[in-house]
């Protein structure tokens, strides 16, 4: 084997890499999925960028470019894409992460069962995410109850008894139920209208 198929694979098998190590992320991101996991591998610009950056390499590094005069057009042309796309990875880790925490309770009767509301907007227009978090460490999971945008209305999500969340908007108040296992039911809907401010 050539010194520049030995390249070629090495590229394509580090951009494997960078998808596999992608993978659990994304699935830890859907509902009950590994809290962790998630925060630390669900980063799809950095490591499929990354992925796509080292496949694009490596069918570059394919060619045989005799001249002297096509090599330096080649650099001329991937060098500013790598440099882009590395800064564009790079913010995209920095600034994408779980958002700012806005509220994080308990419920009054499990510690380890846990709402959390965060925003995660990129504008100053607030993003609300309100999650149910259970488990601790390695092993906390994660269920989405919505994801509410400033339009919406949203006003607030509690626990408004033991193993029941209501999350307040302004039309209307939707009530989820929570399992021991941790499991969302849910939700069910009242008009605001009908409800005492």
């Amino acid at each position: 084997m050539t010194r520049r198929s030995q390249v070629v694979w090495w590229l394509r098998g580090a951009a494997l890499a960078a998808l596999l190590v992608y993978l659990p992320g994304y699935f830890s991101s859907r509902q009950g999925g590994l809290v962790e996991v998630e925060r630390w591998l669900n980063h799809p610009v950095l490591l499929l960028g990354t992925a796509i950056a080292l496949a694009v390499a490596s069918a570059v590094a394919q060619f045989e470019f005799r001249t002297r005069w096509a090599q330096i057009g080649c650099a001329a042309v991937l060098s500013p894409l790598l440099v882009i796309g590395a800064g564009v990875g790079t913010v995209a880790y920095i600034f994408g992460g779980d958002g700012r925490l806005v509220d994080r309770k308990p419920d009054p009767n499990r510690s380890d069962h846990v709402l959390r509301v965060t925003d995660i907007a990129f504008s100053i227009d607030p993003v609300y995410r309100v999650e149910l978090l259970t488990g601790s460490g390695w092993s906390a999971r994660h269920w989405g109850l919505g994801t509410w945008e400033e339009g919406d209305g949203f006003v607030r999500a509690e626990w408004s008894a033991p193993g029941r969340i209501t999350v307040t908007l302004r039309e209307e108040i939707e009530v989820f139920t929570v399992d021991e296992d941790g499991t969302l039911g849910g939700p069910s809907v009242t008009p605001r209208s009908r409800q005492p401010l």
